[in-house]
């Protein structure tokens, strides 16, 4: 499990738990799972998608622009919203 942490300039988008995120990095999309190897990357135009628990639906963000790092499970996203 990964504590996942989206941000905007003006607010949180999402705070919490999630099993596995995809986000549109600048040279393409990638899924980063539990204890992914730590990476900071340049997120491009497209849409970020949190699954919280295995079974559960994804919840989905339309962003613009924004970088990510992972870390110790930990997913720190910075974005421009769409």
């Amino acid at each position: 499990i990964m504590n996942v942490s989206i941000v905007a300039p003006n607010k949180t988008l999402y705070s919490g738990k999630a099993v596995s995120i995809t986000v549109p990095g600048k040279n393409g999309s990638f899924t980063a799972l539990e204890n992914h190897a730590p990476i900071v990357s340049i997120l491009d135009k497209g849409t970020i998608s949190v699954q919280a628990k295995a079974e559960s639906e994804k919840v989905l963000f339309e962003i613009k622009s924004g970088f990510v790092e992972i870390h110790d499970n930990i997913v720190t996203i910075c974005v421009e919203v769409a």
